[in-house]
C-alpha cells in the first residue's frame, strides 16, 4: 500500500516473479477497484464484485468518494474475500494490492476493519504484514518526504499489524543522492530540515514584497517551515519509521524486502518439516 504512483502494483509483479523463480507459491489479490493493467492476472479481483468506474457512473461520485464506497461495499460482502482465502494453506504467500488513496489507511477506519477480519481477531487466521511504499523521489523535497513519512506512521498506528516501510524506485535517484546522505532518509533525521536545499533557492515571501497568495510564497514562508518542523519532530518523537530500499529491477533488492516480510509474518516458522526425497535417502545396504 501507499500513495498513488508509489509503484505498488509493479512491486507486486516483481514479488510474484521472484517467488516463481524460487518455486514458492503465492495467491494474488487485487483490492484496487480502479486497476486495469496487470502483468499477472489476480487470483481474486475486487472488480468482480464492484468497480470504481461503475460506482462513479451510477452513484455520481468522484474517484475518492467512489473508492470509499467500494470498500464500504466490500465490508458488507466480506464472504467474497473469506470464501476464496479460507482454503489457502500456509505455504502460500497472499499478496494484496491496495489502492493509492491513503485516507483509507490513515483517516477512515475502513482498512483497519478489513485487517481485523483477515487476521487472528477476525474470521480468518492470516498473519499480515503491511508494506507501505513511498516513492524515493520524495527525498528531493524534504517537506514532501516528511509528509509521506507521517502518512506511513499514521498507517502503522491505525492498522496495528507488523509493518515494513519501503522507499521505492531507488533507481530514479541513485545519481542525485549520495549513499551517506541517503542514510539520513532511511532513518528519518530531523536535522534534514536544517540544510534543506529549498531554503537556499526559496522564492519571495510576503515580508520581502512577494504575493502571499502565490503557492511558491506560501510554501516558502515561515508558517510552512514551522509546520514541517512540527511534523518532523512528531516523527522523531515516535521513532517508529525506518525504510528499506527497493529497486524492482534488482532481484536481490526484491528478495531482501521479501525476507523482512517473511520474518514479520513468521513464514518459515509456519512451514511443516519436509521429508527428504526418497532418491536421496541412503540405507545401510548401500554403504
Amino acid at each position: 500500500m501507499g500513495p498513488a504512483g508509489a509503484g505498488k502494483t509493479t512491486f507486486c509483479s516483481a514479488l510474484i516473479q521472484h517467488l516463481r523463480n524460487n518455486k514458492r507459491s503465492c495467491f494474488y489479490v487485487n483490492l484496487d477497484p480502479a486497476a486495469e493493467d496487470f502483468v499477472y492476472e489476480p487470483d481474486l479481483d475486487i472488480k468482480d464484485l464492484i468497480s470504481l468506474e461503475d460506482v462513479m457512473e451510477e452513484m455520481g461520485l468522484g474517484p475518492n468518494g467512489g473508492l470509499i464506497y467500494c470498500f464500504e461495499f466490500l465490508l458488507e460482502n466480506l464472504d467474497s474475500l473469506t470464501e476464496p482465502l479460507d482454503p489457502i494453506t500456509e505455504e502460500y504467500l497472499i499478496i494484496i494490492d491496495m489502492p493509492g488513496q491513503i485516507e483509507l489507511y490513515t483517516h477512515i477506519p475502513i482498512v483497519p476493519a478489513l485487517v481485523k477480519h483477515l487476521t487472528r481477531t477476525g474470521a480468518l487466521n492470516i498473519n499480515l504484514c503491511a508494506t507501505y511504499l513511498l516513492e524515493s523521489t520524495f527525498v528531493v523535497d524534504r517537506a514532501k518526504y516528511f509528509a509521506g513519512t507521517l502518512s506511513a506512521m499514521s498507517a502503522m498506528i491505525m492498522l496495528e499489524v507488523p509493518h515494513v516501510n519501503v522507499l521505492s524506485k531507488m533507481d530514479l535517484i541513485k545519481n542525485e543522492v549520495g549513499k551517506k546522505e541517503m542514510k539520513r532518509f532511511i532513518d528519518p533525521d530531523l536535522t534534514l530540515l536544517d540544510d534543506d536545499p529549498a531554503d537556499e533557492t526559496g522564492t519571495g515571501t510576503a515580508d520581502d514584497g512577494g504575493d502571499p497568495g502565490k503557492t511558491g510564497n506560501l510554501m516558502g514562508g515561515g508558517s510552512f517551515k514551522q509546520l514541517n518542523r512540527a511534523v518532523a519532530q512528531l516523527i522523531d518523537d515516535f521513532s517508529m519509521v525506518s525504510y528499506l530500499r527497493l529497486d524492482v529491477q534488482d532481484e536481490d533488492s526484491v528478495g531482501a524486502i521479501l525476507s523482512y516480510i517473511d520474518d514479520a509474518i513468521q513464514y518459515h516458522e509456519a512451514q511443516e518439516p519436509k521429508e527428504p526425497n526418497d532418491e536421496m535417502e541412503t540405507t545401510w545396504d548401500d554403504a
